[in-house]
């Protein structure tokens, strides 16, 4: 069906990445979406011209020989710490906890409420009361900035100007420029992730780097390349269109001005679609996509489809945004606990009810939760949700507690044991479990 019926789009997201065989996954998707011949084709995934902007990133300022200090390079030469430097929370933990490879003792995190978003929350924990000095700048007191030395109150949204270059969805969304103005002034003490990074770097003695601490000027850096002003980007809040036109397979356009000479082909080292990848077999990967079993699976594991024979995935909520929002008082009417669906004789078969407050279990956790029916699901798996701690006073309802069998942190049920080994995801959506009824 998919190749005779000419381009088609991809579309994966956290049901496909959040596994331990995720990016072998991922791989055998694409590959099949290139033998279609719809990479960057009408009506595939087309590559839109971008409005041109300046990259004030510095990352180019970043020596070759830090570089390698980067945390899980080692293990992941493939992964994302080698494209841009991000690491994982599991080997952050290991350089907090056990020095490996160096020892970690400070940390200045922005907004990431790492422990309820991520897996292993209670090693997660331990690893940051492990620092000697963490600070953390967010909108709310949430669990992992209770364990930061200093918290720095953070603007919202609508109490700070948002600059936008790139809408992502259409040609039309891509041209369109936009910055947004604030609403109302901040409150308190409360400041822009953008000022508290730019005091920092003056009293670091690095605002040569940071335009002498004028963001302003930061942006129109940025904004050079497009030919548009900052003041006349203000003036206009709805935006400012750059004219683009799109282009489709550009990967068969020739390298030289006008189009002739030698094809530009794909980012790979042959520039052609490698499905046999050599680069992977290189490094000790498999070269072609292969299917490998969940590491925390139901199958072919001893002693633990016996004791854990149920499938536990997570899906976000559509009412929430991760961990954010439970204490705004509309959303949380519509879904004021954190559920647990599962196929109704799933749970007959277990004397629970629907609407039950039961036991959720993994091989490494145990939490409490609300039963939901849900029929439409495959008996053998039960679906939860991360991101449940705050109150909601307009309610009455309290928090919950972050760690703890009495908890409702679904991510300290789920281990980094069997995290995807090219790429580093943990397996959030595929992980053994077992549900029973409370005494």
């Amino acid at each position: 069906l998919m190749g005779t019926s000419g381009p088609v789009s991809i579309s994966t997201w956290a049901g496909v990445e959040q596994h331990s065989n995720s990016s072998q996954t991922n791989r055998a998707i694409a590959l099949l979406y290139a033998l279609t011949g719809s990479f960057d084709a009408k009506g595939g995934n087309v590559l839109y011209e971008k409005v041109p902007t300046r990259d004030v990133s510095g990352h180019e300022m970043m020596s070759d020989e830090q570089r390698q200090k980067t945390l899980g390079l080692d293990v992941r030469p493939l992964g994302p710490e080698a494209v841009n430097g991000w690491i994982t929370s599991d080997a952050l933990y290991d350089a907090a906890l056990d020095q490996k490879p160096y020892a970690v003792k400070g940390l200045v995190s922005f907004g990431l409420n790492i422990l309820v978003s991520h897996s292993d929350g209670a090693r997660g924990a331990k690893a940051l009361d492990e620092l000697d000095f963490m600070v953390h700048a967010d909108v709310f007191m949430s669990p992992t900035a209770e364990h930061a030395d200093i918290v720095l109150p953070v603007c919202t949204p609508w109490e700070r100007e948002g600059l936008r270059t790139d809408f992502v969805v259409s040609q039309e969304a891509a041209s369109l420029v936009q910055m947004r103005s604030a609403i109302i002034e901040p409150r308190g003490e409360s400041r822009s992730d953008a000022w508290i990074s730019f005091a920092l770097a003056k009293h670091m003695g690095l605002a040569g780097q940071f335009w002498g601490g004028d963001s302003d000027a930061g942006y129109r850096e940025l904004l050079k390349p497009s030919g548009i002003e900052l003041d006349a980007l203000r003036k206009a809040p709805e935006g400012i269109r750059v004219p683009l036109q799109t282009s489709y397979r550009k990967y068969a356009e020739g390298k030289n001005r006008g189009g002739g000479g030698e094809v530009l082909g794909f980012n790979t080292p042959s520039r052609k679609v490698e499905i046999y990848s050599e680069t992977l077999m290189r490094y000790g990967y498999d070269a072609l996509p292969k299917y490998v079993e969940p590491g925390m699976g139901v199958k072919d594991k001893t002693g633990i489809a016996e004791n854990f024979p149920l499938i536990l995935t997570s899906a976000k909520s559509p009412q929430y945004l991760g961990s954010q929002g439970r204490a705004i008082l509309a959303l949380r009417r519509i879904e004021p606990n954190h559920r647990l669906e599962i196929h109704p004789d799933t749970a007959q078969a277990r004397g629970i009810q629907n609407g039950d407050n039961v036991a959720l279990l993994t091989p490494h956790g145990e939490l409490r939760v609300t039963v939901k029916f849900s029929p439409k699901l495959h008996p053998d798996v039960v679906v939860g949700s991360h991101g449940w701690w705050q109150e909601n006073r307009s309610l009455s309802l309290s928090g919950y507690e972050a760690f703890g069998s009495e908890g409702t942190n679904l991510n300290t049920a789920f281990r980094n044991e069997t995290i995807d080994p090219l790429g580093g995801a943990a397996p959030h959506k595929s992980y053994a479990c077992q549900v029973m009824a409370l005494e």
